[in-house]
Formats: C-alpha cells, sequence, structure tokens
C-alpha cells in the first residue's frame, strides 16, 4: 500500500499545464474583482450629476461596497473550508456579478447602496479563496510569485475598468460599465468544471477518486492504484472550529501581527486612492486625467506584486514585505516635498508598489503561514480586519484635509502605518508557519511523496 501524502506532492511539483490553467482562471477571477471595485470610482463623477447627491453622500454609496467586503472576507472566507473552495468561489462570483450588474439599474442612492453592499460580499470573499486556491496547488519554490502574479490580476482589473470606462460612460452611459461587470456569471459553469476542489476537503469527504486525478495531474509520473492512501500533516486536515485554529500552536500572536498588518496596509491604499490626486491638486501639481493617474498607481502595483513575489520566493519572504513596508514609509512621505512632474509620477509608481503590491504580498505570506485546512479562514479573517482599515481611512484622512494643514503633513499621517506594519510583520513567529512545521516534519523522513509500504 502506498501512503501518499498530497501536501508533499503539490509542494515537490514541477510547474505544468495544470498549474497554469489553475493560474488562469484564478487570475480572471481576480481580474473580474478588481474591474468590479473599481468600476464605482470611474463613474462616480457620472453618478452624482445623474442622481443629484453630495459628495459625502457619493461617499457612502462607495463605502457600502466596502462595507459588503469586509464581511464577505470573513464569512465567505470561512465556509469555504466547510462547503469546498469551488462552490464558495462560484457563489462569490455570482453575488459580484449579478449585484455590480443590478447597481447600474438603480436610479436612487439608496438601492444603489445596498446593491454595491451585496456585491462586496462577492467581492471581499472571492479573495482569500483564490488566494487559498493558488497557495494550495503552486510549486513551493515559486509559491509567492504564483499567488502574487495572480493577484496582480486586481490592479488590471482595475486598468481595465479606468480603459473602458470612460467610452463606455461618454457612449452609452454609467450604467454600461455596471452591466458590464455581469458577464463573468456566464462562467460559472466553466469555473466550476475547470477549477480543482481543495485537497483537504475532498479528503474529508473521503472523495478518494478525486484526488486521484488531481494528484496525477500535479504529478503526471503518478500511476493511481487501487491501494493507495492519501493522507496529509494532522494540522492540514480539516477539523471543527477553524477559526479558534487560527489562534492554536502558538498561531494567536502572529495571527494578530497579520491582523494588524493588514488594516494599517488598506488604510495606506484607501487613502491614497481617495486623497492623493485632491492633494496634489491642492498643492498646484498638475497630473493630467485621472485616468493616467489610475493607470500609474496600478502599474506601480503590478511590478510591486510580481517583483516582491519574486523576491519572496529568493529570500525570506517576512523581511522582503518588512523591506517594501519601510520603502511605502519612505515614498509616501516624500509625496509631501515638492518636485518636477516626473518624479512625482515616479513615487506615485513606487507608492503603489509599495502599497497595493505590498498588500498582495502579505496575502502570499498569509496564505503559506496557515495550514490547508484553515487557510481559507485565516486569509479571510485577516482580510476582513483589514477591511476596517479601507473603510476608515477616507474619513480619517478627510478630516485631515479639512484641517487644512501642511502638505507634508497630511502625507506623513497617511506614511505612519507603514511603519506600524513593518513592525508587524517584524514580530511574525515564522518559526509557527506551515511552511516551516511541515518542512520540519518531513527532514527525517527518507520516502518520497510517493512512498511505498
Amino acid at each position: 500500500m502506498r501512503q501518499i501524502d498530497v501536501h508533499k506532492v503539490a509542494d515537490e511539483a514541477r510547474f505544468n499545464r495544470f498549474h497554469g490553467l489553475v493560474l488562469f482562471w484564478c487570475a480572471l477571477i481576480i481580474i473580474f474583482d478588481g474591474y468590479d471595485l473599481a468600476v464605482a470610482g470611474i463613474a462616480l463623477p457620472s453618478i452624482m450629476k445623474e442622481m443629484g447627491v453630495e459628495p459625502t453622500r457619493a461617499g457612502f454609496m462607495v463605502s457600502a461596497a466596502l462595507f459588503g467586503m469586509m464581511f464577505g472576507a470573513i464569512f465567505l472566507g470561512t465556509i469555504a473550508d466547510r462547503i469546498g473552495r469551488r462552490w464558495a468561489i462560484a457563489i462569490c462570483i455570482g453575488l459580484f456579478s449579478v449585484f455590480t450588474a443590478a447597481a447600474g439599474l438603480t436610479h436612487d442612492p439608496v438601492t444603489f447602496s445596498i446593491t454595491r453592499f451585496l456585491a462586496g460580499l462577492g467581492i471581499g470573499g472571492v479573495m482569500p479563496n483564490v488566494v487559498a486556491q493558488m497557495t494550495e496547488y503552486s510549486p513551493k519554490k515559486i509559491r509567492a510569485t504564483m499567488v502574487t502574479l495572480m493577484f496582480s490580476g486586481y490592479a488590471v482589473g482595475g486598468m481595465l475598468a479606468a480603459l473602458l470606462g470612460k467610452g463606455l460612460i461618454e457612449n452609452y452611459g454609467w450604467s454600461s460599465v455596471f452591466l458590464a461587470a455581469g458577464l463573468p456569471v456566464l462562467l460559472i459553469p466553466v469555473i466550476l468544471k475547470s477549477l480543482p476542489e481543495s485537497m483537504p476537503f475532498l479528503l474529508a469527504k473521503g472523495r478518494h477518486d478525486e484526488l486521484k486525478v488531481i494528484v496525477s495531474k500535479l504529478d503526471p509520473s503518478f500511476n493511481p492504484q487501487a491501494s493507495d492512501h492519501f493522507a496529509l500533516p494532522a494540522e492540514d486536515k480539516v477539523g471543527s472550529a477553524p477559526v479558534r485554529h487560527l489562534f492554536q500552536d502558538g498561531r494567536g500572536f502572529s495571527t494578530v501581527m497579520f491582523w494588524i498588518a493588514f488594516f494599517m496596509c488598506l488604510f495606506m491604499v484607501y487613502a491614497l486612492s481617495s486623497w492623493l490626486t485632491k492633494l496634489m491638486a491642492s498643492a498646484g501639481y498638475s497630473l493630467g486625467s485621472a485616468l493616467t493617474f489610475v493607470l500609474v498607481l496600478n502599474f506601480g502595483a503590478m511590478i510591486g506584486a510580481v517583483g516582491g513575489g519574486w523576491l519572496a520566493d529568493r529570500f525570506h519572504i517576512k523581511w522582503v514585505l518588512f523591506s517594501m513596508y519601510v520603502l511605502a514609509a519612505i515614498s509616501i512621505t516624500l509625496l509631501g516635498v515638492k518636485m518636477s512632474s516626473e518624479a512625482l509620477f515616479l513615487l506615485v509608481g513606487l507608492a503603489g508598489a509599495s502599497t497595493i503590491g505590498t498588500q498582495i504580498v502579505t496575502y502570499a505570506y498569509v496564505g503559506q503561514f496557515y495550514p490547508m485546512s484553515i487557510r481559507s479562514t485565516g486569509i479571510g479573517f485577516a482580510s476582513g480586519v483589514g477591511r476596517s482599515g479601507a473603510i476608515l481611512a477616507p474619513i480619517v484622512i478627510g478630516a485631515l484635509v479639512a484641517m487644512t494643514l501642511p502638505l507634508q503633513q497630511n502625507f506623513v499621517a497617511i506614511a505612519i502605518p507603514a511603519v506600524v506594519a513593518a513592525v508587524a510583520v517584524a514580530m511574525i513567529n515564522h518559526g509557527r508557519s506551515s511552511s516551516t512545521h511541515h518542512q520540519d516534519v518531513s527532514a527525517g523522513i527518507s520516502e518520497p511523496a510517493l512512498a511505498r509500504k
């Protein structure tokens, strides 16, 4: 009888067509997700004009999706460990596609806000699930690169919304960009068929035939036999009360540190996306169109995400993240210094790389930290707590702007969370991570992943 450690098979697999397909579908889902989140900001001026709402109320309309994302990340991230990751992802796609399209059919602020909240449940819920999916099926040597490459689709979605938004709104009205977001719902049957299920979930449900198919795709040299016995390290097995497990086995302190890092990083991301253009305009800079700003910020985010993931696979991911947060503190602080437009655009790109890009690498780290069985839950709770920082940022920085402080002080206020996040990441106990523990357990085992007994 062969004892097959599916975790070890996934770790040691060589990149092949199966990995490429998982990456393609997860990245495509994140592109849809990024589009749905960015579309409200692109269309906001037209919405305000048509519905006749003032800026304060418009801000609440936009933040409705952020509230939804907070709850979606926590609850739909957790439920995936119980109903299976494929169905959780399908539910999320259905939510953000249907209700983003529905928002395009509304004619009053209240109904618009309700539909955006419901769309936000899906937008927030799909993130921890696709990160967990990509982490589980990526070879260990390129895991951070795979996750960050996938998550760079988020920036692609934002750029897509910016590029398509202007033409669609001018020709067909603001509703068109929302209605276009409903198209991904048509892909749900294909995604359910194409995406593999989580291996710990299949093992817990006794679905060994499906496991054999997945293992043969991870390792094409594997020939399934009737006597094969699949196993996972104890910490990777699905158990009850997964939320409680985030604080077991010495993970409690590091879990809180991850939550602080997520909160601080998302605070910076949404502080910049909400107020950077306004702050720079008030300082006398000519940034050109808002489209150019969105493209520069998101292009920087893509470079930061992919570059950070590449570095994390070659050096210690914890200290790569620490360095990126330090870069965020420096680059954001320098935005308050008078300089040429060219230098400003460079700094905006660096700010995108070290905030949005860093957030994506942080997702990769938290995905590697927790065992498979509670990975979606761990990512979901970190993302959900972080969303409270996203909601708070526009309000706090808005209050500072209203105080008419010097430009430098506003940017220092946005940069301070980067310092706090750097300290939090530095205090994470990497020795308690799933990858380190599994490596230690496997060190004394000479048999390969597919061992004969």
